[in-house]
């Protein structure tokens, strides 16, 4: 493993299962840390291919962690049924929440209802109830993982799109054409507003724009406009995403 730490911290890893076990370390800590601290960890989680090794890495590793004082939202869903081939929710279950005892009732996925603008209002009301949330108040996660894609996006987040400038609602449904489905969304005021972010990013394919993403202070794509504005912010790469990345 290589560290790179200017001008963000990245940790380039000599393979993707050696990155998933590291990424299973750092939800030890963090979830145990949290409990410790607030009697409860929550985590907003992402789908897509990358952290499929890390989630049944966790499922194996970790079944001994305190899954009853565990939360898990979604940074973002594409707006289909829960037993859709595309649904993160589905992903999640399949390859990972059914894998540990965590409650039902601490898995707070996205409801599908009649349009995606309803179902992102409803996902917005069920954090502010499930953080207490006053009006104007921005929910604060423990840790939010994301990914990004080849076009510079994460979580639902496009390039072009004006969700990106959204600075008031904490889910927003995604407004960009050509994306296979509709999405709903965290806003980045909910994700710059995290205790802990970590990127995971593998493949040869994402090495260029992860350049850009770490090495590119005035980038305006959505990954790059991540900036937590009171917490850690560490992204984690196999060999092929970091082969562009400079540094020690």
């Amino acid at each position: 493993m290589r560290t790179i730490e200017a001008p963000r911290r990245v940790l380039v890893f000599d393979s993707e299962d050696e990155m998933n076990v590291a990424m299973a370390g750092v939800w030890r800590r963090l979830c145990l840390a949290s409990v410790g601290a607030r009697g409860r960890f929550v985590a907003a989680l992402s789908g897509g291919r990358t952290p499929r090794g890390f989630y049944r890495t966790l499922s194996d590793q970790g079944r001994d962690l305190p899954w009853d004082k565990t939360h898990l939202f979604l940074a973002d869903e594409r707006f289909v049924p829960p037993d859709d081939a595309d649904s993160n929710y589905r992903l999640l279950r399949e390859g990972f929440l059914d894998c540990v005892p965590i409650p039902r009732e601490n898995i707070h996925p996205v409801a599908v209802t009649p349009d995606p603008e309803t179902a992102a209002r409803s996902y917005e009301q069920s954090l502010a109830a499930f953080f207490g949330l006053q009006q104007g108040g921005v929910p604060r996660f423990d840790l939010i993982m994301l990914g990004i894609g080849e076009d510079g996006h994460t979580a639902s987040l496009f390039p072009g799109s004006p969700t990106v400038c959204e600075k008031e609602r904490l889910v927003r449904a995604a407004e960009m054409g050509g994306i296979r489905h509709q999405r709903i969304t965290l806003t980045l005021p909910v994700l710059n507003n995290a205790r802990n972010i970590v990127f995971l990013v593998s493949g040869a394919s994402k090495a260029k724009i992860l350049k850009e993403v770490v090495h590119d202070g005035g980038s305006s794509l959505p990954a790059a406009t991540v900036r937590p504005v009171d917490g850690e912010l560490v992204f984690m790469t196999d060999p092929g995403a970091g082969s562009l990345l400079v540094g020690a």
